[in-house]
């Protein structure tokens, strides 16, 4: 199987089309969407040392393997960004053909079918070649859902892949009351009172955003509860 990777990146895609590229400074990253659910499979590769990260194996295990050996082969990890099936339906599979260690939060880690390899808590970083990820525990979607902060090191932008607890036009879904509460208050202070208007925020479905798109509303989404 030989993927084609779409140029200018636009954040756009969508089940069985083209993954999209974007280069950034000291990475590239690949953007591909899964299944009928619009899961989003994100590769970054450190340009230095080739180095990669997987985030959410979400589903299509043959495409997701795919894309690894033809594009970043030395996998170092795969990171799971919550404990929902559609975001780890290929993990498994993603293990076996790559050999790469796993890592999820603790508190959703029970509901893998991998035993993480590594836990990771917030204010964790992990390292892939010259780049760094910092890991932010964004409760209330589940328990243990985490985004992760890649930051250039020159130019200083964040790129945020937050899974199911940031999107355009609001925080994911919660069950209930006390959970809402708890995670768009997280999102305000973790990620909207730390990270710059134009920090990038790359979701587990559909399109990409940006902080400064999506802070004018923070205020609605707390007033309507969801």
């Amino acid at each position: 199987m030989v993927l084609t990777l779409d140029q200018p990146y636009t954040g756009h895609v969508s089940p069985g089309s083209n993954p999209q590229l974007h280069n950034v400074d000291g990475a590239r990253i690949i953007k591909m969407s899964v299944a009928a659910g619009d899961n989003n499979v994100y590769l970054i590769e450190c340009t230095t040392t080739g180095q990669a990260l997987l985030i959410d194996a979400a589903n299509e295990p043959e495409r997701v393997v795919a894309l690894v050996k033809q594009e970043a082969p030395d996998l170092r990890l795969v990171v799971t960004t919550h404990q929902h099936i559609d975001h780890w339906w290929a993990l498994k599979d993603v293990v076996a053909a790559t050999g790469a260690p796993t890592a999820a939060h603790p508190l959703d880690a029970e509901a893998l079918p991998v035993t993480p390899n590594r836990s990771l808590v917030d204010g964790d970083t992990i390292t892939i070649g010259v780049l760094t990820f910092e890991v932010i525990h964004l409760r209330g979607h589940t328990p243990g859902s985490i985004a992760l902060a890649l930051t250039e090191r020159d130019r200083g932008r964040t790129h945020l892949f937050t899974g199911d607890s940031l999107f355009p036009g609001g925080i994911g879904k919660t069950a209930e009351p006390e959970n809402f509460d708890t995670l768009i208050t997280d999102v305000e202070t973790k990620i909207f009172d730390r990270y710059p208007d134009n920090t990038l925020v790359y979701p587990g479905h559909g399109d990409d955003t940006t902080l400064g798109a999506e802070r004018p509303h923070l205020t609605e989404w707390r007033q309507r509860g969801w």
